[in-house]
Order: C-alpha cells, then structure tokens, then sequence
C-alpha cells in the first residue's frame, strides 16, 4: 500500500524496524476498497484502501475523530459505508468476526460463564455451551470465577470477561475498540500481555483501535495512522515478541509515530 508524504516525517525514516513483510504472502482476512463513510455533509472516511492479512495484528493510531473508530465499526458490520465496500474473507466459510469493546457491557443479572455464554448465541447452547465458556475463561485465568456475578470482580477481572465472551465463538477476525482505555497502568500492561498471548495461540486477525502509541507498539505487527480520513502512514513492526516496555527501540519507533501524529 503506499504511504501519503508527511512533511516532518519521511517514508525512509520509517525503514530500519521493518523487513520485507512476509504477511503480504498471507491470505486476505479482510479488504477495504475505496470506502468512504458520511455523516450528513462530513466525510469522516475519505477513500479508504486497506487489506489486512490472515493472522495479522493490526494497531489503528489517529487523533480524536480522524476516522479510525468508524473504520471498526465498517469492519465489525455496526456501519455500512457510504460508497466502497468491506469484504471479510472467509477461511473456513465461516467469517465469523467479534468486536471488544472499552466498557465490558456484561449482564449484571447473569454469572460470568453466562456472560461468556453470550458470545455462543446461536452456535451451541446447554452443556455445550458451558463446557466452552468455561475454556475460554481458564484461557483468562477467571474459570475459577465462572458462577460468581460481575459486580464482585474487578475492571481488569470484567475485561478479561469481555475478551472471553468474544472469543469463545472463535472468530477469525477480532475488532478491539480501545479495550484497555479505562485500565489503571499495570493491569493495562498485563491485558495486553494476556491478549498477545491468547491472539499466538488462536491464530485470529486482530485490529486494535488505539490512542495509546505505547500500547501499539508493544502489540501491533502492523500500524497504521488515520489522518483526516485517510491513511497517512502504514509501516511493519518487525521487532521479537515479547516486546520490553521501555525497550530502545520500541521508544525511538513510537518518537517517530508521534511526530507523524503531531506534524
């Protein structure tokens, strides 16, 4: 995909992190062409051309009300576009995709494996269905907590809950709109941590809407940043997993991220 010049940023100064990607030899998840999204007479998505390999972690960066929440919704099938279109690719002729949310949105009149059972709507149900919730919750290290209600566990305890409810169906593609914004620092960083880990061993296409550069970085093998309603800057994150925060180079990828952010 090309890259749209940045005047205190060049393309080339984005190349050190990045080797030649071999996820562009991956198949397609998901593919936008020329989408654009209007609300009344402003255009929030100006033309968009995106595809996104199976497998891949994508991060989405932009200033408040550039687009990039739009585009999740467009993804995750809340939104329609107003011209162009958005093409989940199926692998296994289910194209089954999920979205995670900033706020858990659990049922307070239900137990967590219910809450995760949620996610089973029209897929398994009964003991099928329990048996499932409660896999995925030792995933997150909360099937311990499976029959107790949401309101005695903690933020990071109800988000690992929501995570569980999306992923229980295994989708292949997993849209997450800023679900770590609320967390205190540390819990953030050991929901990142856990969610990388879940994301290796399930294989899913992941796309993390973000304000936080940090945060994409640590997670992102691919980052983007939405400028306006276009894609300004589209780079690899070619660094090893696990990622150190504070890590140099991660630091000196993020500088760049913000300057382009900031121009």
């Amino acid at each position: 995909m090309s890259v749209v010049n940045i005047p205190t940023v060049s393309k080339a100064s984005f190349a050190e992190p990045a080797a030649v990607p071999a996820s562009t030899r991956l198949p397609t998840a998901v593919s936008f062409q020329g989408v654009t999204r209007d609300f009344g007479n402003k255009q929030v998505l100006k033309g968009i051309d995106l595809n996104i390999p199976a497998g891949q972690f994508l991060a989405v960066i932009g200033k408040s009300g550039c687009g990039k929440s739009t585009l999740l919704r467009l993804l995750a099938g809340l939104d329609k576009p107003s011209s162009g279109s958005v093409t989940v690719k199926s692998q296994d002729g289910s194209a089954r995709t999920r979205i995670m949310f900033q706020e858990p949105r659990l049922l307070p009149w239900a137990s967590v494996a219910k809450n995760v059972g949620v996610g089973l709507t029209g897929i398994s149900k009964g003991a099928e269905a329990r048996e499932r919730s409660l896999s995925i919750l030792r995933d997150v290290g909360l099937d311990d907590r499976a029959d107790e209600w949401p309101s005695v566990l903690s933020g990071g305890q109800r988000q690992r809950v929501a995570l569980a409810r999306a992923l229980v169906a295994r989708p292949q593609v997993l849209a997450l709109d800023e679900p770590l914004g609320a967390l205190d620092a540390l819990t953030r960083i050991e929901m990142q941590r856990l969610l990388e880990e879940i994301w290796q061993q399930q294989k899913f296409t992941a796309v993390l809407v973000t304000h936080d550069v940090t945060e994409a970085v640590a997670l992102a093998d691919r980052i983007i940043v939405i400028d306006a309603g276009r894609i300004a800057l589209d780079i690899e994150v070619s660094f090893a997993r696990p990622r150190r925060h504070g890590a140099p180079e991660l630091a000196a990828l993020e500088g760049k991220i913000l300057s382009a952010l900031f121009k």
